[in-house]
């Protein structure tokens, strides 16, 4: 709701919800006697539908479904308003506590539901809250399982991820990872590509710094954010295909 002025709205709410009070028309004095089972607002009617106009559209900002959502009632046209008012002046005024307490609607990342080799990597170092070590951990556990993977010991890191990816053809002794069948499409050459280069990205922009910081601890939230990128990667190591020279 950015941009709403919450103390204009809430007064206007309040304004409304004072004006469709519910009064019953029932008469009676010295000599007559009336009873009706008809209510009305406290406000003029004309009053109401002029305060409607303005509240409708805080109504559908604050609480958009409130035109399906909410009973239409045969007592009185403004009762349906006068709910949704009351309603959207609760969620304005509680909304701090209510996000304080039940958090917001964005979808959660697990550290425990990365990828196996990552979190087997980091987990003992995160847990006593070694967060640059844990991201490390992880990724050495992702360099030697693509190692075994590969049958290879002679080259790591960015240069064993390179020639994994590559688009050429297996050699010998340097068998190759393929996302996808190579069928000699751009989207073969594409997805290959890509993982090549976001490796590269993993091992310059991740790796290479935590070397060089290592007096440094990390913010939880930015390892958790390198635990998934590592995530990934180990993802594409672990389900492409071996191709090795025929």
């Amino acid at each position: 709701m950015a941009g709403l002025n919450v103390a204009w709205a809430t007064g206007e709410l309040d304004r409304f919800i004072q004006q469709t009070v519910m009064t019953n028309n029932s008469r009676s004095g010295p000599g007559y006697v009336a009873i009706s089972d008809k209510s009305s607002t406290a406000a003029p009617d004309s009053e109401v539908a002029r305060q409607a106009q303005v509240v409708e559209k805080i109504f559908d900002r604050v609480v958009p479904g409130w035109r399906s959502e909410l009973e239409l009632r045969s007592s009185n046209r403004w009762t349906r308003h006068r709910e949704a008012a009351i309603r959207a002046k609760s969620e304005l005024e509680r909304q701090e506590e209510i996000r304080e307490n039940l958090g917001d609607d964005a979808p959660e990342l697990s550290a425990a539901n990365l990828h196996p080799w990552i979190w087997s990597g980091a987990s003992s170092l995160w847990n006593s809250g070694h967060y640059r070590e844990a991201v490390e951990g992880a990724i050495r556990k992702l360099n030697a399982e693509t190692q075994n993977k590969l049958g290879r010991r002679d080259v790591s890191e960015a240069d064993l991820f390179n020639q994994a990816f590559s688009e050429q053809s297996a050699a010998a002794k340097n068998p190759r990872l393929h996302r996808m069948p190579d069928d000699g499409s751009k989207t073969f050459k594409s997805v290959q590509r890509g993982a090549r280069m976001f490796a590269e990205g993993v091992f310059a922009g991740i790796r290479n710094p935590l070397a060089h910081e290592v007096d440094h601890e990390m913010p939880e939230q930015q390892a958790l954010e390198y635990l998934a990128a590592l995530s990934v990667l180990a993802r594409w190591v672990d389900e492409s295909a071996l191709e090795v020279a025929s």
